[in-house]
């Protein structure tokens, strides 16, 4: 196989790292640079395995920092770009909006410009921008978020992911920049920092604290297991047509409250506690604001093109996930401790 440099943005993320092992491990060939900023969802605990690596090299910096970037791009001549840095906890971006602002759009054009000028020639090349099913807004009761679906983002999240999707396809109308997008639905499996809803679901229920759920629990989202998105993305890094964008879905949708009421029976099964008895640690909280209804992705594109379809059955995936989160609970402490932080300064 062809001998690549391939720069990978937050490669220390729940996806990211996801995807840095299977490349790192299936292409030996390739040399692959990890670059995260580090912030409290990066854990280089989730990359011990591989850290070792002859072909893998991490770089701490912030895509948000220009002439950092530059230099890197400078420094290890890339063949191709795998773009998963970003902020992306809808909360916080209530909550906080400029970083959102700075490392999704900002930090997603200082990674354009490198591009642009340092390869000059883009024959080979490929900028992989790594986006979110939210950008399209809400759907009803029917229906399904297409390729060519309209953009309507209702969070300041959203809303910055879809600037910079916007800004990525114009790189490549105005400049010829070689791109491929992929948006994709919600994700779960290991390495999931525990603030999203199944992790921190996973986490309470052992813990017996309570498990809120945002008002009645009836929002729907299409979920994939990680190891699926990160094949997904393989694939179209490798055989996606350039200028092209590819939705990524698992075709299983679920509510809120049904998929907590089922990852409580779960656990009650391998925590060898009473049926029902991690339901009763349910609690109904004020709904988020503009909380989108209802999410799901019509993956025939990718499916039809490029031959991916998801492969982890929903009850089997999320069985792997409570058991890897069992198993790992000094992993798990080490997030809630803030231990982790301790071995990245290491």
């Amino acid at each position: 196989m062809e001998k690549k440099t391939l720069l990978i943005t937050g490669g220390a993320g729940f996806i990211g790292s996801s995807l840095v092992r299977r490349m790192v491990s299936q292409y030996p060939n390739y040399q692959i640079v990890n670059l995260d900023k580090l912030t409290y969802a990066g854990n280089l605990e989730n990359l011990k395995d591989i850290e070792k690596f002859p072909n893998y090299e991490f770089v701490k910096a912030d895509i948000v920092d220009a002439q950092t970037i530059f230099a890197l791009f400078e420094k290890y001549q890339f063949d191709g770009v795998l773009h998963l840095a970003a902020e992306s906890h809808v909360d916080r971006s209530i909550a906080e909006p400029m970083s959102f602002v700075f490392t999704n759009i900002v930090g997603t054009v200082n990674l354009l410009n490198a591009a642009k000028h340092i390869w000059k020639d883009f024959s080979g090349k490929k900028f992989y921008h790594i986006s979110t099913d939210e950008v399209y807004g809400s759907l009803g009761e029917t229906g399904y978020f297409s390729e060519t679906t309209s953009y309507d983002p209702r969070s300041p999240y959203s809303a910055s992911k879809a600037s910079s999707d916007h800004l990525v396809r114009a790189y490549f109308h105005t400049y010829g920049l070689p791109v491929v997008l992929s948006n994709c639905s919600n994700n779960y499996g290991p390495y999931q920092f525990p603030e999203k809803l199944i992790p921190l679901s996973i986490l309470n229920i052992k813990t017996g604290k309570n498990i809120p759920i945002y008002g009645k629990g009836e929002n729907i989202r299409d979920w994939l297991y990680v190891e699926d998105h990160t094949e997904a993305i393989d694939f179209i890094f490798h055989k996606g047509k350039i200028g092209e964008t590819y939705n990524i879905g698992g075709n299983n949708e679920w509510t809120n409250i049904k998929l907590i009421r089922k990852l409580c029976d779960i656990m009650d099964k391998k925590l060898n506690r009473n049926v029902g008895e991690s339901q009763q640690l349910i609690t109904f909280v004020t709904d988020r604001l503009g909380h989108d209804l209802r999410y799901a992705i019509d993956a025939s594109k990718i499916r039809d093109s490029l031959g991916w379809f998801p492969k982890t059955n929903f009850e089997e995936g999320l069985e792997k996930t409570v058991e890897w989160y069992l198993q790992n609970n000094e992993w798990l402490m080490n997030i809630v401790s803030g231990k982790y932080q301790h071995y990245q300064a290491k």
